[in-house]
């Protein structure tokens, strides 16, 4: 089963929380937005993904079944 990463920048604050878990899906670049590597992960990354998705301070990060 397949899952997408969805963000929701207009809550985003690109604290980077996401990257420090799975910095395979999510990258804060020199310009401080936040950037999905990967909007669909193979499923060996849900378990990152999930985590980040708990962790992040303004919940701007949510997972969508595919």
């Amino acid at each position: 089963m397949s899952f997408k990463v969805v963000v929701d920048y207009d809550l985003c604050e690109s604290n980077a929380i996401c990257m420090q878990i799975a910095p395979e899906v999510f990258e804060v670049r020199d310009d401080d937005f936040l950037y999905v590597l990967a909007d669909e992960p193979e499923e060996t990354q849900r378990e990152k993904v999930e985590e980040a998705v708990q962790r992040c301070p303004k919940q701007a990060i949510a997972i969508a079944e595919a």
